[in-house]
């Protein structure tokens, strides 16, 4: 992670393009996903492969930004909104576009939170989707 003396300024974060810090964003959440999966499973690397996608794919990161929307700040829900809203987003015919969209603002805030330096408001937010996400594989 970034220490908070390397942290940019939230001017700074502001002036990268949304999708940017969703492709950043994109890549810390696999990171998070793949170290919750392998600290907590024995599985098969092919398991490890479909459990780590039953996390990162449009429709679950579409359910983890919905359980900590609550929570978020002003600055965090600006970064979610402006990539939901990226008039340049190409979306994939295997996802509904309101999942996609969701997926990429999730991405965003963590690619804006990496950038800020703010690596333990990942861990917080993180805990909550995932503590939201075992919940409701459980009640499956």
């Amino acid at each position: 992670m970034i220490s908070s003396d390397d942290a940019a300024s939230v001017h700074e974060i502001k002036q990268k393009g949304a999708l940017g810090l969703a492709f950043l964003g994109d890549a810390v959440y696999e990171l998070l996903v793949r170290d919750y999966i392998i600290t907590h499973s024995n599985a098969h690397p092919s398991q490890l492969h479909r459990d780590a996608v039953s996390y990162v794919c449009a429709n679950a990161q579409q359910k983890a930004l919905e359980s900590i929307t609550s929570v978020l700040t002003e600055d965090e829900l600006a970064a979610v909104k402006r990539a939901k809203n990226s008039s340049k987003m190409s979306i994939p015919k295997n996802s509904e576009p309101k999942d996609y969209r969701a997926a990429t603002g999730l991405e965003a805030l963590f690619g804006y939170l990496y950038l800020a330096g703010q690596g333990d408001r990942i861990s917080e937010l993180f805990e909550i989707i995932i503590s939201s996400s075992d919940s409701n594989k459980d009640a499956e």
